[in-house]
C-alpha cells in the first residue's frame, strides 16, 4: 500500500502527540532537533518547501522490576509508517549480550506489524512487559536447540555523512567504538567526513547511536543496505576491519583544518571495495572520473 509523504508525516505527528501525552515530564522524550515537529508542521502547511529532517528522539523508560532505565533511540524515516523504523534500546545495566538479545527480540516484534501501522507506542509497551528477563538473567543466551531452524540475522551496511571530521578525540572515539563492536568499515577524516560501518544490524545501530549521541548534530545516515543471512555475515563484508581512511587534501584555504578531501581518490577507494554506486548517493554527483 502506498501513501503520500504528507500522509506519512501527518501520522508521525499524531504518534508524537500520543508519546508526549504518555510521557509529559521534562526530559522523558528528548528530540534530537527541538524544531523538528515545527518544521514538519510548516511543511504540511505549505510554509516550508524543503522536506524537513527526519524525526529523531530518545525516550527514557522506567522499568519497575528491577528498578532500571532503558533509553529507546528512535528515527522515523520520512515514509514511516510504511517503511520500518530505526530503533535501538540500551541501558547501562545490560551487558553487550543482553542488549543484543533485547534488541533482537524488539526487532522481531516490530516486524510483525503491517505497513501503515504506528508502532512506537507498541514497542514501548513491549519493552515494559518483556525487558525484565534480560536484566535478571545475566548469562542469558539463545535457546539451545541444534534441531531448530537456522536463525536469520540482518546484515547491515550504513553510509554516514558529516560536514567534517577533524577532532582527535572524536576520531579516537569512532575507531574505539568500531573496534569494540563486531563491525568493519572505515572513517574518512577531513572535509567531508565519511563513515561506513557494516555488520549485524544490532551492532551497526549501536555504533550509530554511540558515536552521535548525545550532541553530534551535523551528521546523517545517507544510505543503508541490508541483507538477510543465516550465516555469520563474513562473506558479505566489503572491508576486512574498521580503520581510519586518510587521503590527500586540497589545501587549507587559510583556515586551520579546513581542507577538502580528494574525492577522486575516494572514488577509486570505493571502486576497489565494490561500492562505487554510493558516490552519487553521498555527494549527489555521478562518478565519471577518477580525477578530482
Amino acid at each position: 500500500m502506498s501513501a503520500s509523504m504528507k500522509e506519512c508525516l501527518q501520522l508521525q505527528l499524531l504518534e508524537m502527540e500520543m508519546l508526549f501525552s504518555m510521557f509529559p515530564n521534562q526530559g522523558e522524550v528528548k528530540l534530537e532537533d527541538v524544531n523538528a515537529l515545527t518544521n514538519i508542521k510548516r511543511y504540511l502547511d505549505g510554509i516550508r518547501e524543503a522536506l524537513p529532517p527526519k524525526i529523531e528522539f530518545v525516550i527514557t523508560l522506567q522499568i519497575e522490576e528491577p528498578k532500571v532505565k532503558i533509553d529507546l533511540q528512535v528515527t522515523m524515516p520520512h515514509s514511516y509508517p510504511y517503511v520500518a523504523l530505526q530503533m535501538f534500546a540500551r541501558s547501562p545495566e545490560l551487558d553487550r549480550q543482553q542488549q543484543l538479545l533485547l534488541n533482537r527480540g524488539l526487532t522481531s516484534y516490530i516486524g510483525t506489524f503491517d505497513p501503515g501501522e504506528l508502532c512506537v507506542c507498541a514497542a514501548i509497551q513491549w519493552l515494559q512487559d518483556n525487558s525484565t528477563s534480560y536484566f535478571l538473567n545475566r548469562k542469558l543466551v539463545d535457546e539451545p536447540s541444534t534441531q531448530a531452524k537456522p536463525v536469520k540475522n540482518t546484515f547491515l551496511r550504513m553510509w554516514i555523512y558529516s560536514h567534517h571530521i577533524y577532532q582527535q578525540d572524536l576520531r579516537k572515539k569512532i575507531l574505539e567504538v568500531g573496534k569494540r563492536l563486531d563491525v568493519t568499515g572505515f572513517c574518512m577524516t577531513g572535509k567531508p567526513g565519511i563513515i561506513c560501518v557494516e555488520g549485524f544490524k544490532e551492532h551497526c545501530e549501536e555504533f550509530w547511536h554511540t558515536i552521535r549521541y548525545p550532541n553530534w548534530k551535523h551528521i546523517s545516515c545517507k544510505h543503508a543496505e541490508s541483507i538477510e543471512t543465516e550465516g555469520d555475515g563474513q562473506d558479505l563484508r566489503l572491508f576486512p576491519s574498521f580503520e581510519e581512511l586518510l587521503l590527500e587534501a586540497h589545501g587549507d584555504y587559510g583556515l586551520r583544518n579546513d581542507y577538502h578531501m580528494n574525492l577522486g581518490q575516494f572514488l577509486e577507494f570505493l571502486k576497489k571495495h565494490k561500492s562505487e554506486h554510493v558516490f552519487q548517493i553521498l555527494f549527489g554527483i555521478e562518478s565519471k572520473s577518477s580525477d578530482s
